[in-house]
């Protein structure tokens, strides 16, 4: 059986489906055990936040994956794994606005217009709604696969808004807001390289219709 098979299959995508929950098991088991640090509700928000970026750049890794090995057939999982980052991204501002502000939403906005990183979280965050809910394929038909296409476009917003999140958040150690960022910026400069080899194969194919040149014959 080849690889592209065996990701195809429904027991590879429900184990994919488990793997990605994960992450949520090990944030109970440790809270089950009382191992959430000092600090439980930043650990968590922190914890859900990483998770958020760890699924964006895996979606937007998909797509020059899929290109560079087409037998790997890694195009459906992409509706997983974004539905995921608004998962993940769901529980960081649930913790944040249940702990945190315990939902009083004056103080919500409040904080959104006076702190720069959780403007431009938020922002990120509600981006990604529109992306989860157009995700099914009865929405793809509805609003046809061009515009469609465009609206989740938005995806690249999101992420760099939640790399310039997690940036502006931290106070010493920027390691992984850079790291995170040199990732992303990889996977929209990949991006950008295969739609102008695509352009460019584009515009050197001859029009339809277009007469063929004859070989000239060698006399």
């Amino acid at each position: 059986m080849t690889i592209g098979r065996i990701l195809s299959s429904k027991w590879t995508k429900r184990l994919a489906f488990l793997l990605c929950l994960a992450p949520l098991g090990v944030l109970f088991w440790e809270g089950l055990h009382n191992d959430l640090t000092a600090n439980p509700v930043e650990k968590i928000e922190h914890f859900t936040g990483d998770w958020t970026i760890y699924f964006l750049l895996i979606t937007l890794s998909i797509t020059p994956l899929r290109k560079l090995v087409p037998p790997l057939n890694l195009i459906r999982y992409r509706r997983m794994t974004g539905l995921y980052a608004f998962f993940y991204g769901f529980l960081h501002f649930f913790t944040y606005g249940l702990f945190d502000q315990m939902f009083d939403w004056m103080s919500i906005v409040k904080d959104v217009y006076k702190r720069p990183f959780i403007t431009v979280g938020f922002f990120g965050f509600v981006l990604l709604i529109p992306l989860a809910i157009t995700s099914t394929a009865g929405m793809i038909r509805r609003l046809g696969g061009r515009r469609w296409n465009m609206l989740h476009r938005l995806i690249y917003v999101t992420a760099c808004a939640g790399v310039i999140h997690y940036y502006w958040l931290v106070k010493s150690d920027i390691t992984l807001p850079v790291r995170y960022g040199a990732i992303l910026a990889f996977l929209l400069i990949a991006r950008v390289a295969f739609w102008l080899r695509a352009r460019q194969t584009t515009l050197s194919r001859p029009p339809a219709g277009a007469p063929q040149r004859q070989p000239t014959p060698v006399t």
